[in-house]
């Protein structure tokens, strides 16, 4: 790990303002290949639910561009839309095991909502959270193509400039490397690729003529990397005459080649070559002028704008094809896993084996066993199981697998033996699992040892936040005694501190607890894979004399209290004025448990609604932690409001930049949710900001609604005050019940402003041994003056230099830089690597840290095309034409937030069943 060079103010280039700086503002452009019969797939049968997608902004990024062009479908939609069309089928072909199988005719003619599939396949409250979440980091990585640096001005991402074959080898990439992703139990990673190259196949019948040519079906070899793509355009061929108006339905000579339009000025457009179109397009002013894009309702934006619903319609029958590929590749299970097709969470362990650590690792052990018993082969058994080993000098290496008995040999493998001194690498550990860990997991560390490589603290709290995991440490080490483990050095007794930074900054907790009480505080994990959600406590530390305030709703169920530290006494009080002490046992509210200085009251269920109380009296710095079952939840990220460029959207963000104008983008899980089942819908009015160690309201904004309220999709516009702030912030959603009563539901994990927008990129495709790839940064400051060393690291055995170490940036500057990664000739097949890149402020202009992490795939090289043949066939690749294939017009819409049934366009038809083949991909 190396870095070369500083810049410092010479390296820095001056962008005005936002719009500046993104201004290399993507554009969407697709076209492709000609006429030919579709291959023969296998019977697979796709499932099209007739369903309309509310006003919406088309092919382009997502429902922000709905301000620029209401009534479009964006990739946001047709990626929801396939996907629920292509779970539905899944959840058809393979019933539920102690359920009553899901019937066709009971989805006609309706929303089509993932919480409604969630409910019929799964049962009555399953949580779609993750697989909502999910989803979302497809149709996030599509629409960050029209975004990103690397990607928006590619002309072979966009099936733009007549680059057809190009973009078909760029579209069969994207694909390929989603499957040998997927396979390598990457899945973030196969999401990201899954969105780009969702994003190209669905420009093509926005930015080609193919709806022109009187198409009724998608191209037939657009996902078949062994067909040629005929009657081509050649670069001779004119294929636009001129256009003064903005709409320019008459504008491509009439010929049997297929086209797409130039875009900008690289490449050229040649002589009477047709344009993508649109304001913000400087070719479509040069002769022949107008344009060809079907972007959009909006012929501001689209020339060609009376055939945006027919190309909406081909590419999302085209999207589903997709998804029913890889599904026929990955099988069932394997598609499931990619797109978190489940309820359950998954379980994943770091643990101390030094040995001293017996109780604690036999305590993992009893806590795997009950879980893997109680909910084998129920909707809630885990999906992914993590396990990372450590302690001095080494860590890892990392075990994962979805098979709950190779879990449990691995871990019943595990002794605790050597070592037996502080400090451990308990981080370095930490990190690794977070790299294997599925996004909104739980993540539980055993150890009774301080962090040795606490230097880590800052990374790995930034990677809690970006991959949204929950950590947990099980402590069996109280920091106020002596310890019976040897020590080399004197320890500081603040030596967990990093234990409680990372902890808190995941929205986890560290428990402090003894040998003898372990396996019963170690029941957390347990109750913690239950889908709870933690209520926000008001104030949310206890301060003497003065109670803890929290609102109980009438769809909580199963709320749990756990109270942690030297407390000498606490109360409890309900709605109605009724108490409980610390006294265990069945009690008036409900059922105490206490393990030495860890107190569990698990209260009667139903709850009473309204407005409870806890009072502690204690020494130190007690924890209380509220929690209940509830499928009413939420997911949420940021972005940035892109509305001048030629495709308006929103550009996705981890976490606020400060000085940036930043939206927040809720979305509402389980609000099928009723008390009662006349009730309305609950529903969410305003998002409150707040201080999280000290509780203070830092803002608070009303949430507007985006499309239809069945949908779940809120936004709010993030308050001056609060991108000023430092320190960390929590989201609190206030809203009613369909009864009226107060709701309230608080994120899990808390967020952040950090001071520079960091960029990081890497090739294409994936990593092989002995190569040197080149990586990308940019770093752009919004607030003002910034003084900033860049610092690097990357897995052992792998180099990575950098020809920039510190730069200097005035306000709406930016600086680019470049790193070369050094693949070592030994580095294993299916490695994740981790690139991570750290901002960190001078002395004279401090900073709080931040990072860019990008994770890349090390592959051996592939001995054949991975797409030439289906996973499972042993026979030869089918390349005999079937019949053509002719859906319906009348095609079905769903999403994940829902579509409303009855569109006139799409017609009134409920359902239609289309027969595709799955055998020569």
């Amino acid at each position: 790990m190396e870095t070369e060079g500083w810049a410092c103010p010479g390296i820095a280039t001056p962008s005005s303002s936002l719009e500046s700086f993104l201004s290399l503002q993507v554009h969407d452009s697709a076209m492709l290949p000609t006429d030919v019969p579709l291959p023969n797939l296998g019977p697979s049968v796709l499932l099209l639910l007739q369903l309309l997608l509310p006003p919406t902004s088309a092919f382009f990024p997502n429902i922000w561009s709905l301000l620029a062009a209401p009534g479009s479908v964006t990739h946001q939609d047709l990626t929801e839309d396939a996907v629920l069309n292509v779970t539905l089928q899944l959840f058809l072909e393979q019933p539920p095991l102690s359920r009553p199988p899901l019937r066709l005719e009971d989805f006609l003619g309706r929303t089509l909502l993932a919480d409604d599939l969630f409910a019929a396949y799964f049962g009555p409250g399953s949580p779609s959270r993750r697989f909502r979440a999910a989803l979302g980091e497809v149709t996030r990585a599509n629409a960050a193509q029209d975004f990103l640096p690397t990607s928006r001005n590619d002309p072979d991402q966009h099936f733009d400039a007549e680059r057809l074959g190009q973009g078909r080898t760029h579209l069969v990439g994207a694909l390929r490397d989603t499957l040998v992703a997927a396979r390598a139990l990457d899945h973030t990673l196969a999401r990201q690729r899954l969105g780009v190259a969702l994003h190209a196949l669905q420009d093509f019948y926005s930015h080609s003529n193919w709806v022109e040519l009187g198409k009724q079906q998608p191209h037939p070899h657009l996902l078949w990397p062994r067909q040629e793509l005929r009657n081509l355009a050649q670069v001779g061929d004119p294929t636009c005459s001129n256009c003064e108006e903005l709409s320019c339905p008459g504008n491509l000579l009439g010929f049997p080649l297929l086209t797409s339009g130039y875009f900008g000025t690289h490449p050229s457009k040649p002589p009477g070559k047709c344009s993508h179109g649109g304001h913000f397009d400087q070719s479509s002013s040069q002769p022949p002028r107008g344009g060809i894009n079907k972007d959009s309702t909006s012929p501001g934006f689209s020339p060609h704008h009376m055939l945006h619903l027919q190309a909406a319609k081909l590419a999302l029958l085209a999207s589903i094809q997709a998804f029913s590929l890889l599904r026929s590749r990955l099988g069932d299970k394997g598609f499931s896993r990619l797109l978190d097709i489940t309820p359950a969470s998954s379980l994943s362990f770091v643990l101390d084996t030094t040995g001293s650590m017996g109780e604690e690792i036999n305590a993992a052990k009893i806590q795997t066993r009950h879980i893997v018993e109680q909910r084998r082969g129920s909707p809630m058994e885990p999906t992914h199981y993590v396990l990372v080993p450590f302690h001095d000098p080494g860590f890892g290496p990392v075990f994962t697998t979805s098979d709950p008995d190779s879990f449990w040999q691995q871990l019943n493998e595990i002794h605790a033996l050597g070592g037996g001194d502080e400090p451990e690498m308990c981080l370095s550990a930490l990190e690794l699992a977070l790299l294997h860990t599925p996004p909104l997991s739980d993540i539980f560390v055993f150890t009774d040892a301080s962090p040795k490589d606490a230097f880590l603290t800052n990374r790995v709290e930034s990677l809690t936040r970006e991959r949204r995991c929950r950590v947990t440490f099980l402590v069996t080490e109280d920091p106020s005694r002596s310890q019976r483990r040897a020590r080399r050095e004197v320890l500081s007794p603040l030596r967990f501190e990093p234990y409680e930074v990372v902890a808190l900054a995941s929205g986890g907790e560290v428990i402090f607890t003894k040998d003898e009480h372990i396996r019963d505080v170690a029941a957390v994990v347990g109750d913690s894979m239950a889908d709870l959600v933690t209520l926000p406590l008001e104030p949310p530390v206890v301060v003497p004399g003065r109670p803890l305030v929290f609102s109980v709703d009438g769809l909580l169920q199963r709320v749990t209290l756990r109270i942690h530290g030297e407390v000498s006494s606490f109360w409890i009080r309900n709605p109605e004025g009724v108490f409980q002490g610390p006294e265990e046992g069945q009690g008036p509210l409900g059922h105490t448990r206490r393990f030495g200085q860890f107190w569990i009251v698990t209260m009667n269920d139903p709850p009473q609604t309204g407005t409870w109380e806890i009072q502690v009296t204690a020494q130190g710095n007690p924890r209380v932690r509220v929690q209940a079952q509830t499928s009413l939840d939420f997911l949420f990220h940021f972005g940035i409001p892109m509305e001048d460029g030629p495709h308006p959207g929103l550009y996705p963000l981890t976490q606020p930049v400060a000085g940036l104008q930043t939206q927040l983008l809720v979305e509402v899980t389980g609000l099928g949710s009723r008390g009662n089942p006349g009730d309305p819908l609950p529903h969410f009015s305003h998002v409150v900001f707040r201080g999280v160690r000290e509780g203070a309201e830092l803002g608070r904004v009303p949430l507007e609604p985006k499309g239809s309220r069945e949908r779940g999709l809120l936004a709010a516009s993030l308050p001056p005050t609060l991108l000023s702030a430092t320190g960390l912030f929590s989201l609190e959603l206030i809203g009613q019940d369909g009864g009226g009563r107060e709701l309230h539901r608080a994120a899990p994990q808390p967020c952040t402003v950090v001071p520079v927008l960091l960029e990081l990129s890497g090739p294409p495709g994936f990593l092989a041994p002995g190569i040197k790839a080149p990586l990308s940064l940019r770093i752009t400051s919004f607030s003002g003056p910034q003084d900033i060393d860049l610092r690097t690291s990357v897995n052992s055995s792998f180099v990575l230099t950098s020809n920039l170490s510190r730069v200097c940036l005035e306000q709406n500057e930016s600086a680019w830089g470049r790193l070369w990664l050094e693949v070592p000739d030994s580095a294993a097949p299916d490695s994740v690597v981790m690139v991570t890149v750290t901002a960190i402020g001078r002395e004279a202009s401090p900073v709080v840290p931040t990072h860019a992490f990008l994770r890349l795939l090390v592959l051996a090289p592939a001995p054949q095309d991975q797409l030439a043949a289906p996973a499972h066939s042993s026979g030869p690749v089918l390349t005999t034409a079937s019949p053509a294939f002719h859906p319906s017009p009348l095609v079905t819409w769903g999403r994940a937030g829902g579509g409303l049934a009855g569109s006139p366009w799409w017609g009134t038809i409920g359902g239609v069943l289309l027969l595709l083949g799955l055998a020569s991909w």
